[in-house]
């Protein structure tokens, strides 16, 4: 994974940078490690104040990789495992400090639903978000299937998770998913100018006041979590996800009619 994950600490913040351009930034098992142990690290870190999550110029990304996914499978089961996506995502959920994204180009699957999780978010006007669980035979995860809703609201929610229906920069600020719509190439700097206004803040506060802001929230978020894994993990065994996985890797289209 030589170069496919970059992590920084300029001044307070730690930056995670997505960087695999070659691939749209697709997620690999040892990237999804690599963030966990970015964001785990930074918790109990008194130079870490705050953590931007970023995918440089051009994506933010295309989300899992589909093929390494699949790679992951144990020896005595063809069910590919997602450990290392779910550990990231337990990760985020259990962050304590202020955490950015800057979103440039395409948010697909894992690359919007971790948005939730951020504190602030700002999209380039070329962002482009979506979640097409549903279309690789599968669920929701990160407890997106809670948090859609509660933030779209459910039609549009049905729209975004159902229907796998792609939105863009400025849909993603109408319903708050996003702080702040850019010019693309200004997303990086904005994140950037917000993490120097937070690190100049008391730690503490900032860390007391997100407590506060989610503790209604957070355990049904950790329910929900493995409520969706439970799913997911069951979803992966069954023939519309199989057909799915098989059509990707056979660059064909997917046929779920007799499923």
């Amino acid at each position: 994974m030589p170069g496919h994950l970059i992590v920084t600490d300029e001044d307070a913040t730690r930056v995670i940078t997505l960087r695999r351009p070659e691939k749209k930034n697709a997620i690999t098992q040892e990237m999804y490690r690599a963030m966990s142990d970015a964001i785990d690290t930074a918790q109990n870190n008194p130079d870490i104040r705050c953590i931007i999550i970023t995918g440089g110029s051009g994506v933010f990304t295309a989300g899992n990789d589909l093929e390494d996914f699949l790679k992951d499978g144990t020896s005595n089961s063809d069910t590919p495992r997602a450990s290392n996506a779910i550990k990231f995502l337990y990760s985020l959920a259990h962050n304590v400090k202020p955490i950015i994204a800057a979103v440039d180009g395409i948010a697909i699957g894992i690359g919007t639903t971790m948005l939730f999780h951020c504190d602030l978010v700002y999209a380039g006007d070329n962002a482009a978000f979506s979640m097409p669980f549903v279309n690789l035979g599968v669920c929701p995860e990160a407890a997106s299937s809670l948090l859609v809703p509660q933030m779209l609201g459910y039609h549009r929610a049905a729209e975004a998770l159902l229907l796998g229906e792609p939105f863009m920069a400025e849909a993603a600020l109408e319903v708050g998913l996003v702080n702040r719509v850019v010019p693309p190439t200004e997303a990086n700097g904005v994140a950037q100018a917000a993490a120097a206004k937070l690190a100049a803040k008391p730690i503490a506060s900032l860390m007391e006041t997100k407590r506060l802001m989610k503790q209604g929230l957070q355990q049904r978020v950790l329910q929900q979590m493995a409520d969706e894994g439970e799913v997911f993990r069951r979803l992966l065994g069954e023939p519309a996800a199989r057909e799915a996985f098989g059509a990707f890797m056979e660059k064909r289209k997917p046929d779920f009619s007799k499923l």
